[in-house]
């Protein structure tokens, strides 16, 4: 899934705060605006741009001036239909982690004109999800992410499910499991999927729902306490995946049982 839309922030005495499901891209159109995550405050006028990885809490407000165009990747969700989408899959390295990206002129230019075409077809999807993936290639290509170099050719999938049951109450990132095989984020990343079929998103976010069906089914344990063993940020976020990715819910779970 690959959405883009420009919208206006709430202003600074109605700012709002929010997580997702899948990784956002804020990028500066117009006017400024702030971004917080995880304590952390980053700027944003019309020559940066704010990387946010799934499931980063943060905050935002902005000037009455401001505009931004939002860029929602969902690793969770491959669009089989489309030949591109491996593409769009290879660019989840880049929100490993939340960071701001400072423009170069070429840059800022290319964000200025999609956002007017945006302006001109503001309903035109199709449209806005070229310009997008074309800006998504171009940041890439700025943050330095490259394609896999000859290397190792495998590692340990049973070691990488020990440390994900292990560790499964917290949050794991793709570095986590990298530094587990002794790879680079770029190459785990690239190994995972030839190995195994699917991303290590997909992966981690599979496991999590199977042991909290289990949880929900076969124990007496709170919705609350099963969503912190399994590592989601809440009892709702735990609620929506199921909804989403099963078609149930806890509730409907334990009815039924």
């Amino acid at each position: 899934m690959l959405d883009a839309r420009v919208i206006k922030l709430p202003e600074s005495d109605s700012a709002g705060h929010h997580c997702h499901e899948h990784h956002q891209l804020v990028i500066g159109v117009r006017g400024e605006a702030e971004l917080g995550v995880d304590g952390r405050q980053s700027r944003l006028d019309t020559w940066s741009a704010c990387l946010l990885p799934t499931e980063a809490y943060h905050d935002y407000c902005g000037n009455a001036s401001n505009h931004v165009l939002v860029i929602d990747l969902d690793p969770h969700q491959p669009a089989f239909s489309n030949p591109e989408h491996g593409d769009y899959e290879s660019m989840a390295p880049l929100f490993e982690r939340p960071r701001t990206l400072h423009f170069d002129a070429a840059l800022h230019s290319l964000v200025q004109l999609c956002a007017g075409e945006f302006a001109l077809a503001p309903s035109n999807a199709a449209l806005h999800r070229h310009l997008s993936a074309g800006i998504l290639h171009c940041m890439s290509g700025r943050l330095g992410y490259q394609a896999p170099r000859p290397g190792r050719t495998h590692f340990s999938p049973e070691a990488i499910r020990r440390y994900v049951m292990e560790n499964l109450h917290r949050k794991i990132s793709v570095e986590d499991l990298a530094g587990v095989a002794c790879l680079s984020v770029s190459r785990f990343y690239d190994m995972f999927r030839t190995m195994t079929g699917t991303t290590p998103h997909q992966y981690l976010l599979g496991i999590r729902i199977e042991q909290a069906l289990r949880l929900i089914s076969g124990t007496t344990l709170t919705v609350a306490e099963i969503s912190h063993r399994t590592g989601f940020s809440s009892q709702g976020a735990l609620t929506n995946v199921l909804q989403k990715h099963r078609g149930t819910t806890p509730s409907a779970l334990r009815s039924a049982s």
